[in-house]
């Protein structure tokens, strides 16, 4: 009975746990020291939870294409802010500018986007820990 009671305990403190989980810091996966702009060609978007995520097709210096994955907020946070599912069409040239993933793959968090108008559009997630000051 005792081992049974354990056992329980044990179970109840693990599902207890996994909210703590859910979720990560700006600082866990990107890093505030290596800010970056990148120009290029909205091939997709995704709203799920979450985050949204807006992906774009980068030529490099040599001329070649990087598909980079750009973190915005959750769906609900950017509906919030006045964006729709259609604020950003397939083909549309942005300028990003976020924070580079600390294991240096072609992934960033999105502070904002610039649209071909010269219009923005704040992607951050509110409250994570990223910079809020101004782009270099």
């Amino acid at each position: 009975m005792r081992s049974l009671l354990a056992i329980a305990l044990t179970g109840a403190l693990f599902v207890a746990a996994l909210p703590v989980l859910g979720h990560h810091a700006f600082s866990a996966e990107f890093d505030a020291n290596q800010p970056i702009t990148l120009e290029g060609t909205v091939t997709r978007i995704e709203w799920i939870n979450p985050h949204a995520w807006l992906h774009i097709d980068v030529e490099d210096e040599d001329g070649n294409v990087e598909s980079w994955m750009i973190e915005a907020g959750s769906p609900n946070t950017l509906v919030r802010r006045g964006m729709t599912r259609d604020s950003i069409p397939r083909g549309t040239e942005v300028v990003v500018f976020g924070y580079r993933h600390r294991n240096g793959s072609n992934a960033a968090n999105g502070r904002d986007v610039t649209l071909p108008d010269g219009s923005k559009l704040f992607l951050s997630s509110p409250r994570t820990g990223a910079p809020d000051g101004d782009q270099p």
